[in-house]
């Protein structure tokens, strides 16, 4: 996720595909923290940098500089190798690079009409996909080896995405999500589902890509406002919710893995008695918690649910029915560390438990992730 403002101290900021580790760009390097501590593993100051994306808990980076010296021009993807301390390979374009994703068969890369497919070992170039103008480099990418899917805007005028399977090569399908253009996609962990935002930022979508049909359709607001991050829950199948984050300060939770039979809704949802149907409600009963001024408004942050607990049952003596840790970097230069818990009561609390100040953060010692 690269920042295009400069009046924030982080220009880029990503998590690595399991959550484990993130990774921030400032104005002089990049800098590798660890997510369930905070600590900082790995510091280089070689120069600005405007994206940065990680490969799990490998040495490996994919970096694009900033532009500010002739070494990191924003046109040049360098293959970086922290341990050794010295890049792998240069790959340059006649553009400038606005989006990287990455997995361990798949380098993908965005350019601003072009998205280029390599073979991550060989970086052979497997596909070039022509795609419509995409000046911020918007784009999803699944790094499930089962659903190994890359989402692309398919329009300018509509929120129209083209998914493409990067291992067969072939377009997989058109979901004609919002009537406006895109701001925000995401993927789920298992890359069964993608969530969508247009640009008004009021109606989130959640489509099933096997069929490439609407599951879900949420009501984030009535006014505009500009979705910072999209992030599902981790799970195997059908995620329990889905977290936004945006321009307004406030944190938006959806309840997604529940049994959606009215009857059994009223009784033993958890989000069931906290907030009433909005107008999506009507077409698709699901369910809508928002924490107004959870941040602050005009932060640009990008947000992920990390864990996921859930009681068994519905017994009294475990007070917790679901309990889910969120990481948060702000693009202020913080890393904070939430907690949501909501109770059988239907009592939901947001709580922060932890805060690193990223710019000020000295590595104990030399670790990698």
């Amino acid at each position: 996720m690269a920042n295009q403002s400069s009046s924030q101290p982080i220009l880029c900021a990503s998590f690595n595909q399991d959550n484990s580790c993130f990774v921030i760009g400032t104005r002089d390097g990049f800098k590798i923290f660890h997510c369930e501590t905070g600590k900082l593993l790995h510091e280089r100051v070689i120069g600005a940098f405007i994206i940065i994306e990680m490969l799990y808990r490998s040495s490996l980076l994919a970096i694009v500089g900033a532009g500010e010296q002739p070494s990191l021009s924003p046109r040049r993807l360098c293959l970086f190798n922290t341990i050794k301390g010295t890049a792998l390979r240069e790959l340059n374009f006649l553009t400038s690079i606005v989006g990287v994703r990455v997995s361990r068969k798949r380098l993908i890369v965005v350019l601003q009409e072009q998205t280029y497919i390599y073979d991550v070992n060989s970086l052979e170039i497997k596909r070039v996909i022509d795609t419509v103008p995409n000046l911020k480099g918007l784009c999803a990418f699944s790094a499930s080896t089962d659903n190994p899917y890359l989402a692309l805007p398919a329009s300018t005028i509509k929120g129209s995405v083209l998914v493409y399977n990067v291992i067969d090569l072939q377009s997989h399908c058109e979901i004609h999500a919002h009537r406006s253009p895109l701001a925000a996609m995401a993927f789920s962990s298992n890359g069964m589902y993608i969530a969508t935002a247009s640009e008004q930022g009021t109606i989130i979508r959640v489509h099933l890509i096997s069929e490439a049909t609407k599951s879900y359709s949420f009501r984030r607001g009535t006014y505009p406002s500009t979705i910072f991050s999209l992030s599902f829950g981790p799970s195997a199948d059908l995620p329990d919710i889905l977290l936004a984050t945006s321009s307004s300060g406030s944190v938006h939770i959806f309840s997604l893995g529940f049994d959606l039979n009215e009857r059994t809704r009223k009784s033993n949802s958890f989000f069931g008695s906290i907030m009433p149907g909005s107008v999506s409600d009507a077409l698709d009963p699901t369910q809508h918690l928002v924490f107004h001024n959870a941040f602050a408004a005009g932060v640009k942050r990008n947000a992920v649910v990390r864990k996921i607990e859930k009681a068994s049952g519905t017994s009294m003596s475990d007070p917790v029915a679901l309990r889910a840790t969120v990481s948060v970097i702000t693009f202020s230069g913080y890393f904070q560390v939430y907690s949501f818990r909501i109770n059988h009561k239907h009592e939901a609390s947001w709580t922060l438990e932890h805060e690193v100040n990223l710019l000020t953060a000295v590595a104990e010692q030399r670790a990698s992730c």
